[in-house]
């Protein structure tokens, strides 16, 4: 008997960077995650993060994190253990797995740690663009808006990570009402998967 998707832990996580591209040196200024089973909270992770790097013009646009928030903050070498702690025994689940599981597997790979690639990662946008095609467009909030979510997005990583939280249990309602509730058809469908 196929494992229901509700009866799976998920880590809902999101990340804030110092900007888009970690091969070119951007890093994590931020890192949130929320553990959850169906519609039940199990426990929540909230870390800023010293970039030990300036975070740029634009990302500062976005998040609004300044240097004066991250003075005595932990690097990541204290804070990526944690939350790999936190989060076994779990699947992950991202909105835009693409562009967090990079920062995430970046800062791994500078701290000397293997890459995340055998955990189960979903991806809500993914969920989105299959679950509600002929979308405009799929930030989170326009797709917040679409599925009647009233939060408005702050673009810090915890208040992203519940809203996430939102759109992907309206997502996943859409998914069961069609039949499709297990686990293998989730991974099938919306699991995140690396470009080799």
């Amino acid at each position: 008997m196929p494992e229901n998707i509700d009866e799976i832990e998920i880590t809902i996580f999101d990340t804030e960077t110092t900007g888009l591209k970690p091969e070119e040196g951007d890093r994590m200024v931020e890192l949130a995650a929320l553990k959850v089973r169906a519609k039940e909270r199990i426990a929540v992770f909230d870390e800023l993060i010293n970039p030990g790097r300036a975070i740029s013009a634009g990302a500062f646009s976005v998040n609004k994190i300044t240097p004066e928030m991250l003075k005595g903050v932990p690097e990541i070498g204290a804070v990526m253990p944690k939350f790999l702690d936190f989060t076994k025994g779990s699947c992950l689940c991202s909105y835009n797995a693409e562009f967090d599981m990079s920062f995430l597997n970046n800062e791994l790979k500078l701290i000397g740690l293997p890459a995340i690639n055998n955990i189960l990662v979903l991806d809500v946008l993914t969920m989105a663009r299959k679950l509600l095609p002929g979308l405009a467009r799929y930030p989170l909030w326009f797709v917040a808006q679409k599925l009647e979510i009233r939060t408005v997005q702050q673009h810090r990583a915890l208040a992203d990570v519940e809203m996430t939280w939102e759109v992907f249990t309206k997502l996943k309602a859409l998914c069961q009402e069609k039949g499709i509730a297990d686990l293998a058809s989730f991974s099938n469908l919306f699991a995140f998967k690396p470009k080799i």
